[in-house]
């Protein structure tokens, strides 16, 4: 079923497009500008685990962001935060419910009309760079029917219609955990491209 009680709006976060430039070339904002993240706490959710790592910076942007994104707050975040971003939704969407649900949910613009797939190739995440370009296919093929506002017995039913979704979650299960290790371990190597990391005195 689908999750929350708001619906982000595809057309929304699709009017506004990230430049490729942005995932291909070193991005710089200002010093003050950038989100900053306490060490100490990277320390405490790098002991966790990569699951928690990456949720500290993802939860650090949604906090910039006012909880939600929108066309008006997009700007807030560079590239290389969009892409840490935009994988939070894409796996917890999938985990949830699958492609049909992340759509329905309004997320099919963020992930497929921005170079998502191709930063995640980037990162050293190519499994789930190659699950993303293969969905995009399905969505672009289908678009007005996987965004169109549903009842819930309609919403169920896109499960059957579009069964080609099922390999690719199949997919996303098997290698989930490997390729978000490989995210993580390209996060760690460059901080300054996601966050200001600030040390206690």
């Amino acid at each position: 079923m689908r999750l929350g009680n708001t619906r982000t709006s595809s057309a929304l976060l699709s009017a506004f497009t990230i430049s490729v430039r942005i995932y291909l070339q070193p991005f710089h904002v200002t010093r003050e500008l950038m989100i900053q993240i306490h060490e100490s706490k990277l320390i405490e959710a790098a002991e966790k685990g990569m699951d928690e790592f990456l949720k500290l910076f993802t939860d650090a942007y949604l906090e910039v962001l006012g909880g939600d994104i929108t066309p008006d707050t997009m700007d807030r975040l560079n590239g290389y935060q969009h892409t840490l971003l935009a994988l939070r939704f894409f796996t917890g969407e999938i985990n949830e419910g699958g492609f049909v649900q992340l759509i329905q949910n309004g997320y099919g613009g963020y992930l497929f009309n921005n170079p998502v797939a191709k930063a995640l190739r980037l990162m050293g995440a190519k499994g789930l760079s190659k699950i993303l370009y293969k969905a995009k296919e399905i969505y672009d093929a289908h678009r007005e029917e996987l965004e169109r506002e549903t009842t819930e017995e309609e919403f169920m039913a896109m499960y059957v219609d579009f069964e080609q979704f099922d390999e690719l979650e199949e997919k996303f299960f098997y290698i989930e955990e490997e390729e978000l290790a490989l995210v993580a371990h390209y996060v760690d190597d460059n901080l300054e491209d996601f966050a200001e990391i600030v040390k206690e005195p």
